[in-house]
């Protein structure tokens, strides 16, 4: 991570992702495969009720363990990003413009 020079904060990040993953498996991420990478995402999403940016930090992690690290093949179209909730802008009726000026 130090030779790709990734920022202090992103290493201990991306250490703690791969450490909960592990931990979670209880087996080194070395033996853990795609369907457990999958199983990850969907225990952070629908158990730790974790936001898309965090499951996305976390797939990055592993994305860079099994791609930089393991030299293992790695296909984004096997671990989309979760789709963030659209937030539309709050519009204001005409009465509440008045109101306001």
């Amino acid at each position: 991570m130090q030779i790709r020079n990734l920022a202090d904060n992103t290493q201990k990040a991306y250490q703690l992702q791969v450490s909960s993953f592990a931990r979670h498996f209880r087996r080194s991420p070395e033996v853990l495969g795609p369907e457990d990478i999958r199983a990850w995402q969907i225990y952070l999403t629908n158990e730790r009720k974790l936001a898309p940016s965090c499951v996305q930090l976390a797939v990055g992690a592993l994305r860079f363990l099994y791609r930089a690290t393991l030299r293992r093949e790695w296909s984004d179209e096997d671990f989309p990003p979760p789709r963030r909730p659209v937030k539309l802008p709050v519009s204001l009726s005409a009465e509440e413009i008045t109101r306001f000026f």
